[in-house]
């Protein structure tokens, strides 16, 4: 596991850093305090990280500028956003310029740890507040933090084999797109997967971005073409 922390609070960043180690020694973590050093690190380093953590109130960041700057420049990495301060607005932000996730700085160490091993299997993290049934802001308090076999809070499988397409699709955006292609509903498909609709929309989001296409409808109609969803008789 090679990972990138960018984040300009020393004492998380640090903390972090440790956790991770202790957790995997295996694990190579790089840690940088601002874009820039990042950026330098990925031209530098001959490996690029499985995944990099970019904080979204660092230095250079200019709010999702430096996040959409990061994914131009390498469009191969996966990367997350990773904040303290973080707004609803920011994440359906940053999901849109793909994004593999978001992770609140209030996530305990284990859900941190169980979050990046999601990613780095395929699949997308979308933290969830099940008291408002929305996405779970920055500055949410982990209950289950000293119970380390309480579930994280929101709903995954492992992937699947890839599809036989350029276009990679996370296994929950293929269960979703499937769902799309039945003509169900935002609501029908979360209580379908039992998922939150906030979810739901996320996922969404990110199929009409991989498919070019600016509605659901384009994004199934695509979908047929491409033979990725077959048509409900």
């Amino acid at each position: 596991m090679h990972l990138l922390i960018a984040d300009d609070h020393t004492m998380f960043r640090d903390a972090m850093s440790q956790y991770l180690t202790r957790s995997n020694p295996d694990a190579q973590i790089k840690t940088t305090k601002n874009l820039e050093e990042a950026l330098q690190y990925m031209e530098e380093t001959e490996t690029k990280p499985d995944l990099v953590l970019l904080d979204l109130n660092m230095p250079g960041m200019n709010g999702l500028e430096g996040f959409k700057k990061f994914r131009d420049n390498y469009p191969d990495t996966s990367v997350a956003l990773l904040s303290g301060v973080a707004e609803i607005a920011d994440v359906q932000q940053a999901m849109d310029l793909g994004a593999i996730g978001y992770f609140p700085k209030t996530l305990s160490g284990r859900a941190m740890l169980k979050a990046i091993e999601l990613v780095l299997s395929g699949e997308k993290f979308i933290p969830v507040d099940h008291a408002t049934n929305g996405l779970m802001p920055s500055y949410f308090s982990d209950h289950n933090k000293n119970d380390p076999t309480a579930p994280l809070p929101m709903h995954t499988r492992a992937p699947k084999d890839p599809p036989k397409t350029d276009i990679r699709l996370t296994p929950r955006e293929e269960e979703v797109l499937e769902r799309l292609g039945k003509g169900m509903s935002n609501k029908d498909i979360a209580r379908d997967l039992d998922l939150q609709e906030v979810t739901i929309k996320l996922h969404i989001r990110g199929i009409c971005r991989k498919l070019d296409s600016s509605n659901r409808t384009q994004a199934a109609l695509k979908a047929y073409e491409l033979g990725l969803i077959k048509k409900v008789e």
